[in-house]
């Protein structure tokens, strides 16, 4: 098994898309010039496993994967159905520009969950 990090994010937070970028940012820990929007995202995320970038405060261990476990997934994407495929599209574009850009294994995988733990 690849050893990972997890991160736990209750979508109930999530609203709109300034609640999305608010959530993670505070989440993952993006730094304080965070443009707020889907490549920001992509680029934040896309250095999961480079500190040095100082992209994130949490991070996936040098030779595994960061979990990204989503509670109350459900009732996400009956509120927020443009954001969650959005989140979807978003994250498998990461893995997608790690392995196809920079030649790197792909770095983040999701988890959901319906209710909170």
């Amino acid at each position: 098994m690849l050893p990972y990090n997890k991160v736990t994010v209750d979508l109930r937070w999530i609203t709109d898309t300034e609640s999305f970028h608010a959530v993670f940012a505070e989440t993952l820990g993006f730094p304080y010039f965070y443009g707020k929007n889907r490549d920001a995202w992509i680029d934040c995320m896309t250095s999961l496993d480079m500190p040095s970038h100082g992209m994130t405060s949490v991070h996936a261990p040098s030779d595994g994967v960061f979990v990204l476990e989503f509670e109350n997934i459900d009732d996400f994407k009956k509120r927020c159905p443009e954001l969650f495929a959005d989140l979807i599209e978003c994250s498998a574009f990461v893995n997608w520009r790690r392995m196809e850009d920079g030649g790197e294994p792909p770095i983040l995988v999701l988890s959901f969950c319906e209710e909170s733990t």
